[in-house]
């Protein structure tokens, strides 16, 4: 059996609280909100495991989660039209994090797709960008609108993450819907 997998950090109730003002901010830009169950930030895109990479999935994020320390990040900007060559995809929130997020994102890379299951899996060719989706936009009806808005509104908001949890998305009719198969705590100083 295959799963669709991605690691992650959930966001914490206050700060999704917080994420869903902007849809009734924005209600002009036409676009399809993530549910607010659904924010989150993707450290590592797997797609598709067997049963096998899955568990050795599991058992590495669980190594690299017992020697890695809690840390802050920071939510900085809202973000939408950026680049004003291209229709615009979505609207997301971008983010800032010490150093430490980006070693421990990068070390649970690594050790994943060093794993012997992996040998035969392509990884992402894109680099870690660390943001949360807000809304998907629907692009046919954005190109109608007469003047495309630009949204470039700065935040801080700031959380402490304990927690890195190893998720299952299920594609529905109504969208994704995710379930978190395992939840490892990071230590704290």
């Amino acid at each position: 059996m295959l799963h669709r997998i991605f690691i992650a950090i959930n966001l914490p109730e206050n700060v999704k609280r917080k994420l869903l003002t902007f849809r009734d901010k924005y209600q002009e830009i036409p676009a399809k909100w993530v549910k607010p169950d659904n924010l989150h930030i993707t450290l590592l895109f797997l797609g598709n495991l067997d049963d096998n990479q899955l568990n050795q999935t599991i058992k590495t994020t669980k190594e690299v989660c017992d020697k890695q320390n809690s840390f802050v990040v920071n939510l900085k900007k809202v973000c939408f039209n950026e680049n004003q060559k291209k229709v615009p995809r979505m609207v997301w929130v971008e983010g800032e994090g010490e150093n430490d997020l980006f070693s421990f994102q990068k070390e649970l890379e690594q050790k994943i797709f060093n794993l012997e299951s992996f040998q035969y899996k392509q990884k992402e060719d894109r680099s870690f960008f660390f943001h949360v989706t807000l809304a998907r936009i629907r692009q046919w009806e954005l190109q109608k609108m007469e003047e495309i808005p630009d949204i470039d509104e700065a935040l801080n908001i700031r959380f402490e993450v304990n927690t890195i949890e190893i998720m299952e998305s299920q594609l529905k009719r109504g969208g994704p819907e995710y379930t978190i198969l395992d939840s490892f705590e990071l230590l704290n100083e």
